[in-house]
């Protein structure tokens, strides 16, 4: 009997502090309007540099195994993905073992490729549990990052941190997913990189939404191909897409998602009916069309709208936005996930919402994690933006959240608010 894996739970953590959109916007002399309307941002998180990778993704560990009475000793692999490790050789993930005092007898690394990182520590995951290599266990995805663009450049509206937790295990309450029928994509291409000894990334923006709409295409088109031939979708009903009850996808911003909506579209429709379907009329048509989007996507975002970009968590906000407010309506029913990575590399998926996702959602409590949060002046998100990185204020971290205190002798020190 095939095993039946996917994720249990989830939970979420966030900076402590956050500066409103349209005060960013008025501070830069902007319209507010082409932050909210064009971007579709609300707030923006903001970080210190005690609030490091590492940092964001205990808090997000340790309030999972609390928020959903998880046994550590059950937990036989812990992964983080993120493009924000804080260095070359020694893992975000062996940080987040020693912070929490996890077992010993455990795989423990991190996974790296821009924002797609997550996924793919959450595939490697799925698929060591349901070879039956995990013998029983569990295991913890982590996705941590955090999205700096630097003071008054064209990316700082997007900027964002957080981090969230994925419990992946044979008791997918939240989600079990299609093992298998994974659609992926991946070029060699330079829209978004940070090399070496850089906090601030270098984007070739324009390139780089070209890049994720193409590379969406072929990871969804090799889902669609594998949910056909399994019989998941038929073009007998509707297009395939239509098909799915939901789709969350990578959002680097909250417009994005509506772009990659119009060509997952596109996709179908172009395959469906040929090129009659590709002319710019029909493409400009499509584009003006809500009506799919608002049933499908829209309602995904409210996470992202008030945290901002969050690299590899940026598709799981996004999920955890979704079930938060429809996993009551929407137990018993196949979405669809979208995964982007810059550099690049797309993976499209699918899986079943669990009849007990309102319960485990509510145990995240999410509301309670964004009401915890303190509104900044831009005067204050300035001054936390010039700090150094190593040298974290003398703050002390809220109850049941890590900080980074110091660096000494090249090695971090943090500490767990009481």
């Amino acid at each position: 009997m095939k095993k039946r894996v996917g994720i249990e739970a989830l939970a979420v953590a966030v900076p402590s502090r956050y500066v409103d959109i349209e005060d960013l916007a008025r501070a830069r002399g902007v319209d507010p309007a082409k932050y909210t309307a064009g971007l579709g941002a609300r707030e923006m998180a903001v970080t210190d540099p005690g609030e490091d990778t590492v940092a964001l993704a205990a808090t997000a560990a340790a309030r999972l195994i609390r928020q959903q009475g998880v046994d550590p000793s059950r937990i036989g692999m812990l992964v983080v993905g993120t493009e924000t490790g804080i260095d070359h050789s020694k893992p975000v993930a062996s940080h987040v073992q020693g912070l929490l005092k996890l077992p010993r007898a455990m795989r423990t690394y991190d996974t790296q490729h821009a924002c797609y990182g997550g996924t793919a520590g959450l595939m490697a995951a799925v698929e060591w549990i349901a070879s039956g290599a995990g013998a029983g266990k569990v295991a913890v995805v982590v996705c941590s990052d955090i999205a700096r663009y630097g003071l008054n450049t064209a990316g700082e509206p997007t900027q964002g941190g957080g981090a969230v937790a994925l419990l992946v295990s044979e008791q997918p309450d939240l989600l079990a997913m299609d093992v298998g029928l994974n659609g992926v994509c991946t070029m060699d291409v330079y829209d978004f990189w940070r090399p070496v000894g850089r906090r601030e990334a270098l984007v070739d923006g324009h390139y780089s939404i070209t890049c994720y709409l193409d590379a969406l295409s072929g990871a969804y088109r090799g889902w669609r191909e594998k949910a056909l031939a399994a019989g998941l979708v038929r073009w007998s009903d509707s297009l395939p897409g239509e098909q799915l009850a939901r789709i969350a996808y990578h959002v680097p911003f909250c417009k994005m998602a509506r772009k990659a909506h119009t060509q997952l579209r596109l996709c179908d429709l172009e395959d469906a009916a040929g090129a009659a379907a590709a002319t710019p009329e029909s493409r400009e048509a499509l584009a003006k069309s809500a009506a799919s989007y608002d049933a499908q996507v829209a309602s995904s975002l409210g996470l992202n709208a008030r945290i901002g970009n969050v690299y590899t968590a940026s598709l799981y906000l996004a999920l955890a936005g979704l079930l938060h407010h429809e996993a009551g309506a929407l137990a018993g029913q196949r979405m669809g996930l979208l995964s982007y990575g810059s550099g690049c590399a797309a993976e499209f998926y699918s899986g079943t919402v669990g009849e007990k996702a309102a319960e485990r959602m509510a145990r995240a409590d999410l509301e309670a994690v964004l009401a915890r949060r303190e509104r900044v002046s831009i005067e204050e998100y300035e001054r936390l933006m010039k700090l150094p990185a190593d040298a974290p204020e003398a703050v002390a971290p809220a109850p049941g959240a890590f900080r980074l205190t110091e660096i000494r002798d090249f090695r971090r020190q943090y500490a767990e608010g009481a």
